[in-house]
């Protein structure tokens, strides 16, 4: 059972509408995507269907509701799917997941923890391989979490394919993390070995993040589905 939701950017009852069956998602085996109208497969649908009104509810190619939905009528809409197993894939759809919130709020905390070391960097008051800690901090601090939060939830929409998520999201930032502050405390404190952890750490979860968008960017067999 293909569940599509159209919703638009500047349809604030379309976050209430998807955060409703996304739940319902969670418990039946249904093919739900979250379908952008300013995109093409969008645009498809309205011109298709004659739709005017967004949330509106196509299920396997036919209009079956408009406007938001309670629980209760979702899943009594969607009955005839069977429960679904756990997945460790899943669809986004205008609102960001947890993980990606949390890498974009750590990636302006880490900017301005940048900006304050930059009399630092400049060279005022230390020398030596410290000078550099606080570029490490706008590169894999800024720079690298801004990639991690709004790549895990925009290249899904482009593709229209999902992303790895259950506890892949959550290993990957906490060895962001573990690489960030580990590759700077081993260069303020001179301590080889932190350095190598803390490096080895900031690779591996570029490798985790490569992991993930890997199959968003190119899917096997049947694995590329639209969802807006």
């Amino acid at each position: 059972m293909i569940v599509q939701l159209l919703v638009s950017e500047w349809c604030a009852s379309c976050h209430q509408a998807e955060r409703v069956w996304r739940e319902v998602a969670e418990e039946r085996d249904i093919d739900f995507q979250v379908v952008d109208m300013g995109q093409p497969e969008g645009r498809e649908l309205v011109s298709r269907l004659r739709l005017k009104t967004v949330p509106s509810l196509v299920v396997d190619g036919e209009l079956k509701g408009i406007g938001v939905q309670s629980k209760a009528e979702a899943l009594e809409m969607v009955a005839g799917a069977p429960l679904k197993a756990r997945s460790a894939t899943q669809q986004v759809g205008l609102g960001l997941a947890l993980p990606s919130r949390l890498a974009v709020l750590s990636s302006v905390v880490y900017l301005f923890i940048a900006g304050a070391s930059l009399p630092v960097y400049d060279g005022f008051f230390i020398d030596g391989p410290q000078r550099v800690a606080p570029l490490h901090v706008f590169t894999l601090g800024f720079v690298v979490f801004m990639i991690y939060g709004l790549g895990d939830h925009m290249l899904p929409r482009f593709t229209g394919n999902p992303i790895r998520m259950g506890a892949w999201p959550w290993a990957q930032l906490a060895l962001a993390h573990l690489g960030v502050w580990g590759l700077v405390a081993g260069l303020y404190l001179s301590v080889h070995i932190l350095q190598i952890v803390g490096g080895a750490a900031a690779w591996l979860a570029l490798l985790v993040f490569a992991l993930r968008v890997w199959p968003v960017l190119w899917p096997s067999g049947d694995g590329a589905r639209s969802s807006g």
